[in-house]
């Protein structure tokens, strides 16, 4: 898993997040407010399973406005899973190559652990191989896990209201 990330100070609180299941697909969508406006990299970055599973991160100047779980991954479902509690507040940047188009999007076929704690509320996405990481929030209910190159290790959907049954 190879995107890199810069770490900016926060100039504002956290974005708030709001999250939609559409009921017929499963699709958990989670967007951020404000949005992010801007220069910077806009677009979306796939990072696919080797099971098929999909999340994307909708990214505008630069941030990641929002987050879409397309297609699940097996979720291992944990008697108890914590966020991590040593957590950065920082604006997390996605630099674009200003030699290109900052209009981007873009696949990454990576390895994909899925868990939740046992009420589905807090969710874990553990990208390619373990690896030591440290945790910044991206929004209230969103964190990524960096690695000691501040490449995505991890993400981190807390407070998910639950899935619709279906009709």
């Amino acid at each position: 898993m190879k995107i890199a990330v810069q770490l900016e100070p926060l100039a504002e609180p956290p974005a708030r997040v709001q999250y939609t299941w559409d009921p017929d697909t499963d699709i958990l969508s989670a967007q951020l407010t404000p949005r992010a406006s801007g220069d910077g990299l806009s677009g979306s970055v796939g990072l696919e399973g080797a099971d098929g599973s999909w999340v994307i991160l909708d990214v505008a100047a630069g941030r990641i406005n929002g987050v879409e779980v397309a297609v699940w991954p097996d979720v291992r479902k944990l008697a108890e899973l914590r966020p991590p509690v040593d957590v950065q507040d920082a604006q997390v940047m996605l630099p674009g190559d200003r030699a290109k188009s900052d209009v981007a999007s873009f696949e990454m076929a990576t390895r994909m652990i899925a868990e939740a704690d046992s009420a589905q509320r807090n969710f874990h996405f553990r990208l390619g191989k373990p690896r030591g990481a440290r945790t910044v929030r991206v929004a209230r209910d969103i964190l990524l896990d960096l690695d000691e190159k501040s490449r995505i290790a991890g993400l981190w959907l807390l407070n998910v209201p639950p899935c619709p049954a279906p009709a």
